[in-house]
């Protein structure tokens, strides 16, 4: 920035307002995107979670279908033991050992009713999951098309501007060196403030641009004489008058039809 060409009033006021035309043009350019990207940045964000929920439904139906095999063999096992222990039975020597032998196999038999009861249970749980698996899936697919739909919409658009955008990004920083850090500070400040983003604009019809206040008769002629910079009292903007705006205009339209 300090090897800045020291620039006439006139000079810096045509520089500003190409440096104007070029950054609507590419807020122009942004506007047909519009919600475009943040729309496919949330749609990204809502699969990656549904994809998240789903795996671990998945890994919760499995983990309960492991579950239901262990109660099984568990099941298996207690048969095994009341097998085994009616077996017994035949061979005691007493009351005692035949009555300890009997308790062992109502132990077992209520162990089998107790895992045939968590079966059961686990079987409805999985019916559950797997119609919210389902459901998700479903979900899931919808949002996935939605997406790849907004992403194609979204690639159209940039294929279509990106080049003209690129090279007016150049284009507006090529401007922004010429301009001096001051004045380039007071037009950001102002197109950041305002809802166009237009921080200079012309005289139309004795008014700043988009402006139903009247500019003073005086002070038109002082932005006429473009020896000053001067800004409208009501909204701050840096003013031109219309025939340097409309040369400007001409000269920017051409390099446009140019990309």
């Amino acid at each position: 920035m300090a090897n800045i060409k020291e620039l006439s009033v006139e000079e810096k006021l045509r520089a500003l307002y190409d440096l104007q035309l070029i950054d609507s043009r590419v807020d122009e350019i942004r506007s047909v995107r519009g919600e475009l990207p943040l729309e496919v940045e949330d749609l990204e964000d809502e699969v990656a979670g549904l994809s998240t929920r789903l795996d671990k439904l998945k890994t919760d139906l499995e983990s309960i279908e492991e579950q239901i095999k262990a109660k099984k063999n568990a099941i298996d096992d207690h048969k095994t033991a009341i097998k085994k222990y009616t077996e017994q039975q035949k061979n005691v020597r007493n009351n005692r050992e035949f009555n300890s032998l009997t308790k062992e196999v109502e132990f077992q038999e209520l162990e089998i009713q107790l895992a045939e009861k968590h079966i059961k249970e686990m079987k409805a749980s999985i019916e559950h999951k797997k119609e919210t698996i389902a459901q998700s899936q479903e979900k899931l697919d919808a949002k996935k098309t939605h997406l790849e739909h907004k992403k194609n919409e979204l690639d159209a658009i940039m294929a279509e501007t990106e080049k003209e955008e690129n090279f007016l990004i150049a284009k507006s920083n090529e401007y922004r060196e010429q301009i001096e850090a001051r004045l380039l500070a007071a037009y950001d400040r102002i197109r950041g403030s305002v809802r166009n983003g237009l921080a200079v604009v012309s005289i139309e019809r004795g008014a700043s641009a988009g402006s139903f206040f009247t500019i003073p008769p005086q002070t038109q002629m002082e932005i006429a004489a473009r020896k000053k910079i001067l800004t409208d009292e009501h909204s701050g903007r840096i003013l031109v008058d219309s025939s340097l705006a409309d040369e400007e205009r001409e000269k920017m339209e051409q390099l446009f039809a140019s990309i």
